[in-house]
């Protein structure tokens, strides 16, 4: 069916209606639900509604520590966060990607900073670099390390594949493709000079993310150059 009445539409695509306590929920696959009583970080500009009483800040060098302001300004870190506090029904969104929500209990995990939508106050952050990375290289080398208890929501272009890693079987992945891998996992950036000949400049290929050690890592079936600005 492709027409509606007015009605008819407003029934179809209604907002739901919440019954759980859970602070994330998904509206749909490309729309996250907050409900929000305190404080969560959220990427900067995924805010597309709200009802309630909610202030917006973005996030500033007093929030997070210092060298973590200061490495965003060193590394040029896709990761622009805003706290939203107080309370209401929060609905975000990032250019239609699709949503996954990850409840951490007491782990670690590393995402590329541009797919990070949402996380709850209890969840510790840092930014971290790239083994083997250089201020040359481009794609995804600085991500977020998101360390603790509470829900983690991450974004991807499409439906993710996860690939598993074990000590026999390192995997290795288009930097610009890769979306978030376990926090137990080593990895570093292998370069493969053959492939930079024969095309005569940078890419993913060229490039290549190689994990070792055992647990899982996430990608994505686009190349996502916006990572790093």
């Amino acid at each position: 069916m492709s027409q509606y009445t007015v009605n008819e539409f407003v029934q179809k695509t209604a907002e739901k209606e919440e019954s759980g306590t859970e602070l994330f929920d998904l509206e749909n696959d490309h729309m996250l639900y907050v409900n929000l009583n305190g404080k969560v970080w959220v990427k900067l500009g995924s805010m597309i509604a709200y009802a309630g009483d909610i202030n917006f800040k973005k996030q500033s060098s007093l929030e997070g520590g210092v060298s973590k302001f200061l490495k965003k300004a060193v590394t040029g870190e896709g990761a622009s966060m805003m706290s939203a506090e107080g309370y209401g029904n929060l609905y975000l969104a990032d250019d239609g990607k699709r949503i996954a929500i990850l409840k951490l209990e007491n782990e670690k995990i590393y995402v590329n900073g541009n797919d990070v939508m949402a996380f709850e106050q209890t969840i510790d952050w840092d930014i971290s670099m790239m083994k083997g990375s250089g201020s040359s290289l481009t794609g995804n080398l600085f991500n977020m390390k998101l360390q603790g208890t509470g829900l983690v929501a991450i974004t991807t272009h499409y439906t993710p594949l996860t690939l598993i890693v074990t000590p026999e079987r390192p995997v290795y992945t288009d930097p610009n493709a890769t979306v978030a891998w376990s926090g137990n996992l080593r990895p570093e950036i292998k370069t493969d000079i053959s492939f930079k000949s024969l095309t005569g400049r940078g890419s993913g290929e060229e490039f290549q993310m190689k994990f070792q050690g055992e647990g899982f890592v996430v990608v994505q079936p686009l190349e996502e150059y916006t990572a790093i600005k």
